[in-house]
């Protein structure tokens, strides 16, 4: 194929082009030409910006375009506008924050525990209701929390209008893996590997979901290949996985001495300790982290070891500046962390 990669040099690009050139594609990257610009010099890199300046796009054609970060939907539909005469297929890499997100609720009034028959039957598939916009919301195109969602389907929508029949729409959920810049998985690892007392969330039992970019970029290029359209879910792994199967995994990998101290989500709350944020992967009764991928896998979606991942995670974190090292973006600092011990363990 001849593909064109929008984006291509920051978190699941590098992954994708490195896929389709083992495949034996021709890569064309898009891009600001701000990031990780040594990348690729084998590949044809076009300079522009999805925001106002779309010039070097026109007057080409690809066989496929990957449109791997695109919030807006004005970022989308001028994009698909220009390409849908000169591409044969849209890849749209979207999100599984499209999704309403209802409560867990069992016929009697109680919430559903982790791992009982009532939560497989409140996962969502990829025709779940879609999240709405705040009533509030005065049609900018400020992303927040609330639009963020929202803004994502709208974008797949554009997507779709241009290429009628041949898009196809990919849901991850939270995508992980070395060169991941939010550290939203990698705080685990790492600190797993630090060893000592580990504050851990909840009781251990609560689904947790995620994908491996090499394997989430993999799947995508192979839907392309296979000239899939529709929408899939993409993240895993393939079996549920808990919080303290997710711990333990990790801690596999892992040498020094370590103790897993489990603190109810109720005094986590209490000392001003936040899921995802604070406490990364984790969000307690969240139905996307839990959504069906039957779909996705039929399809050909494989997921490595949790064990590899961790591994790969933690050799590539060690190659990081130190600032990055010793200041991650998600997850508690060491102090806080020893705060919140000593809170519970003198409760």
């Amino acid at each position: 194929m001849r593909a064109l990669v929008l984006g291509g040099t920051g978190f699941i690009g590098p992954p994708m082009v490195e896929y389709l050139l083992d495949r034996g594609h021709a890569v064309t990257i898009f891009n600001r030409g701000r990031t990780n610009t040594d990348l690729f010099p084998q590949v044809e890199k076009l300079t522009g910006d999805r925001n106002d300046d779309l010039e070097a796009l026109k007057g080409r054609t690809w066989d496929v375009v990957f449109d791997n970060h695109a919030t807006l939907p004005r970022w989308v539909r001028q994009t698909a506008e220009l390409l849908r005469g000169s591409v044969g297929r849209y890849v749209h890499v979207s999100t599984i924050s499209v999704y309403a997100q209802p409560e867990y609720t069992l016929p009697d009034g109680r919430s559903a525990e982790p791992g009982w028959n009532e939560e497989e039957k409140l996962r969502l598939d990829e025709d779940a209701p879609l999240a709405e916009m705040p009533d509030d919301w005065d049609g900018s195109e400020q992303i927040t929390g609330l639009t963020y969602g929202p803004f994502k389907w709208m974008a797949e929508a554009e997507a779709e209008k241009a290429f009628p029949g041949r898009t196809t729409v990919v849901r991850p959920g939270l995508i992980v893996g070395p060169g991941d810049p939010s550290d939203r998985f990698t705080y685990w690892p790492v600190r797993i590997d630090r060893g000592g007392e580990v504050l851990v969330p909840g009781t251990g039992g609560d689904s947790v979901q995620f994908i491996d970019a090499r394997d989430l970029t993999r799947f995508i290029v192979d839907l392309a290949e296979n000239d899939v359209s529709g929408v899939f879910n993409a993240t895993g792994p393939e079996s549920r996985l808990s919080m303290e199967e997710l711990v333990h995994g990790i801690r596999a990998v892992t040498t020094g001495p370590i103790g897993f101290t489990w603190v109810p989500a109720d005094f986590l709350e209490e000392q001003g300790v936040e899921p995802w944020s604070h406490m990364p992967v984790w969000i307690p009764g969240d139905p996307i982290s839990y959504v069906r991928v039957d779909r996705a896998i039929e399809q050909g979606l494989r997921f490595r070891p949790l064990a590899d991942t961790a591994r790969d995670t933690i050799e590539w974190h060690a190659t990081r500046p130190e600032e990055q090292r010793s200041r991650l973006r998600s997850g508690l600092s060491p102090e806080r962390e020893m705060e919140v011990l000593e809170a519970w363990h003198s409760r």
